[in-house]
């Protein structure tokens, strides 16, 4: 296929569902392979940043999206019928970090490691569509599992969690370890609640 009729077809989907479309649905449309819908996107990438477009071709995961820059968001709410603002609290930002990082992870899990309550957080992360519900974790009780979304990946300019800045070796080693031993407290403490027994206060042995 021509490429510049390529790059058309790519545009007018992209531009007409207005919201992200997985590239392997792009080549079917087009009936070409998802290398040359990589390939004609990157030359679209290019031209709109040559060519200083109000618009920008960005990829998420697996998908494609037409998206307006984010250095005219000060002319584009003049047209708006209202200012939508992602503000998150520190509380917030530290949760979102946790499970960026750690994810798929459980609410106890992040309270374990923030020494807090993270209830309030993370609905509010849920709100802003930056974290969703994962399942739940095969243990008993069965608790929420959480992770980010597409939306977080957006919003903080990424294509996949890969891109994260990595943390240095001596803090993803905390991590790992924190991880277990939430992991492991979790697991105890709801085997004993399905025991109908008390984490703190455990039925003495040898009675």
């Amino acid at each position: 296929m021509d490429e510049k009729k390529l790059q058309g077809i790519v545009e007018a989907v992209l531009f007409t569902l207005g919201n992200q479309v997985e590239i392997k649905k792009l080549s079917e449309v087009a009936e070409v392979s998802e290398e040359e819908i990589l390939k004609a996107a990157d030359r679209l990438i290019k031209k709109y940043e040559k060519d200083d477009s109000g618009v920008m071709l960005i990829r998420i995961n697996n998908s494609l999206q037409l998206c307006t820059k984010t250095s005219l968001y000060d002319y584009l709410i003049k047209v708006a019928h209202s200012k939508k603002q992602l503000s998150l609290s520190d509380s917030a930002l530290e949760t979102l970090s946790i499970i960026a990082y750690k994810q798929p992870v459980t609410r106890l899990q992040i309270e374990h490691i923030r020494g807090v309550s993270c209830a309030r957080a993370i609905d509010k992360l849920i709100e802003y569509d930056l974290v969703q519900e994962l399942g739940r974790m095969n243990a008993p009780g069965r608790p929420l599992l959480f992770g980010t979304t597409d939306e977080f990946l957006r919003s903080f300019g990424v294509k996949s969690l890969s891109d994260l800045p990595e943390l240095n070796e001596e803090r993803m080693e905390d991590f790992r370890e924190e991880a277990e031993i939430e992991a492991r407290k979790e697991m105890e403490e709801q085997e004993l609640k399905g025991k109908g027994e008390s984490p703190e206060n455990p039925i003495p042995v040898g009675i």
